[in-house]
């Protein structure tokens, strides 16, 4: 039985009682995922589950046997960051940083949900095929990651940049 992060094949547990995120931190040495509150309420241990954002903390290792996980970690490629992460920087989304590396993958992960059409509970049109990711629809989404030092405009700034830069890219594909 094998887990697959970032990539690598990585033996599931033999004790049934790890959390994923102890599996990564703890076993793994993959510090980039936190643990913060260790009961699913503020989102620090976020990472993707075949391209789903999940809280770490509440799964345990053997579930995710056979699935793709994603950290951190796994974002950059080529020693390159990857552009929600530069959009961080340039934005300010961060301070203590400590919130970063959830609001990342999350942030991911709520791309990817808008871009399937699944609403959110500020979605105006819920039978709409496709979800326009404003502010408030980012700010939404992302409100199941909580930042204690409040740079809530910055990473909704992030967010949105990377996006508009995201589709730029596949408006220049397209042509």
């Amino acid at each position: 039985m094998t887990i697959t992060i970032n990539g690598r094949e990585v033996p599931v547990p033999a004790d049934p009682r790890i959390s994923l995120l102890d599996l990564l931190r703890d076993h793994l040495g993959l510090s980039g995922t936190k643990k913060g509150c260790n009961q699913g309420a503020c989102g620090a241990c976020t990472v993707l589950v075949d391209g789903e954002r999940i809280v770490s903390c509440l799964g345990l290792a053997i579930q995710y046997d056979g699935r793709a996980v994603t950290t951190v970690e796994g974002l950059a490629t080529a020693g390159e960051l990857h552009p929600l992460q530069r959009a961080f920087i340039e934005h300010d989304g961060f301070q203590c940083g400590y919130c970063t590396p959830g609001q990342l993958m999350s942030a991911i992960g709520m791309a990817r949900e808008a871009s399937r059409g699944l609403p959110s509970h500020v979605t105006a049109d819920l039978a709409a095929t496709s979800v326009a990711l404003d502010r408030g629809e980012i700010a939404e989404r992302m409100s199941g990651n909580l930042c204690r030092c409040g740079a809530y405009n910055g990473i909704v700034d992030a967010v949105a940049a990377s996006l508009e830069e995201a589709d730029a890219v596949r408006e220049d594909q397209a042509a």
